[in-house]
């Protein structure tokens, strides 16, 4: 007697979700035991983060280099289910692009971490990077018109591509200040992705797969990197999870918006910032200050942790509401987020007068 149609799919789906949490298991012990690993090589190599009364606001020295681990335990994974990888429109070309920008981004971090690069050469790794992805052969052919139909780019696919991939490896870089802060908050755009690419109507388990392994891969590292934080992201961490979300969104159809909504408030506080120092007559990329969001909040007295779980809780709503909504939608709640950080802003403006004032 044949198998109910409905019994083999129940056992296929079974299967697959199997499959996937055997991957994220293996995934996040392998993270965590790289990431004990990377420790004991950052103290011995003396590529170590110390405390200041300014900006770092550790209270002991903390090994950098952990970035290492994520990525190590991202690509080997990635390899072992490479098979999987080519089951949609991707080429080998397209991940080797992807392995090969990551690897610069690890040795210039390595580099910076050891010696205190200056800006004008630490802007390389991300620029080389950038090149092995369009090299590679990953472009943006359209992107919907939230008016309807698409707008295809054609020779302007590059020019977005090291837009979009600047723009998301500086957002991590310049939010990599509170303990968990940027591990965790890449974990959740990439569970977005994952969710989102496992859809029905977006299917792509290749690009999933690769997500869900991202996500796995920083969650080992934040057992790690939660406050009081035993290791640092370092250069080539803060950097590489900005650069692997970014290129995860291109690679899953264009689907930068859903990037957007997860990372939306920490991207506007950049652009902010580079506007506030630009208007103060200071180079956004060669000057630091504490005046980031996740500073306010700290000076506000709402903690370490309070701070990067609302952080958290705001990413995961709007990362959940672009799993539902279509293009118009997104495009609204890509507004609502540029209107709560305007309200920031000037909330935060007002203080500080009130402050002079006293």
């Amino acid at each position: 007697m044949p198998l109910d149609c409905g019994l083999v799919a129940a056992m296929t789906n079974y299967q697959y979700m199997l499959f996937y949490l055997q991957i994220f298991i293996v995934t996040l012990l392998l993270s965590v035991a790289l990431t004990f690993l990377v420790i004991k090589l950052a103290k011995k190599l003396k590529i170590v983060d110390r405390p200041d009364d300014d900006r770092k606001i550790h209270m002991l020295e903390t090994p950098l280099l952990g970035g290492l681990a994520i990525f190590a335990a991202f690509f080997v994974v990635l390899y072992f289910v490479h098979d999987k990888l080519l089951t949609g429109n991707l080429e080998p070309r397209h991940w080797l692009g992807f392995f090969s920008g990551a690897c610069f981004l690890m040795i210039g971090g390595w580099l910076d971490d050891k010696y205190n690069l200056k800006p004008a050469w630490q802007i390389i790794w991300p620029a080389l990077a950038i090149v092995s992805v369009i090299a590679g052969g990953v472009q943006i052919e359209k992107i919907t018109n939230p008016f309807g139909g698409f707008i295809y780019l054609g020779a302007l696919s590059a020019g977005l591509i090291a837009l979009w991939l600047l723009g998301m490896m500086y957002t991590t870089k310049l939010l990599d200040g509170l303990d968990g802060l940027v591990s965790g908050m890449t974990a959740i755009g990439a569970l977005v992705i994952f969710l989102f690419t496992m859809s029905v109507k977006y299917y792509q388990p290749d690009i999933g797969l690769a997500a869900l392994i991202l996500a796995a891969a920083c969650l080992g590292f934040l057992f790690f990197n939660w406050h009081p934080a035993k290791i640092f992201l370092g250069e080539g961490g803060s950097l590489f999870l900005g650069y692997a979300l970014g290129v995860l969104s291109i690679i899953s159809g264009g689907k930068i918006a859903i990037a957007l909504l997860v990372m939306g408030i920490p991207a506007l506080d950049v652009a902010w910032t580079i506007i506030r120092r630009l208007a103060a007559g200071k180079n956004p990329f060669r000057f630091a200050d504490n005046k980031h969001l996740h500073f306010r909040l700290l000076n506000m007295g709402l903690g370490i942790k309070k701070s990067v779980l609302l952080f958290y809780a705001i990413s995961i709503i709007f990362g959940l509401a672009a799993l539902f909504l279509q293009s118009k939608g997104k495009v609204l709640a890509l507004a609502a987020l540029l209107i709560i950080m305007i309200l920031i802003v000037m909330f935060f403006a007002y203080l500080d007068r009130k402050n002079k004032v006293v």
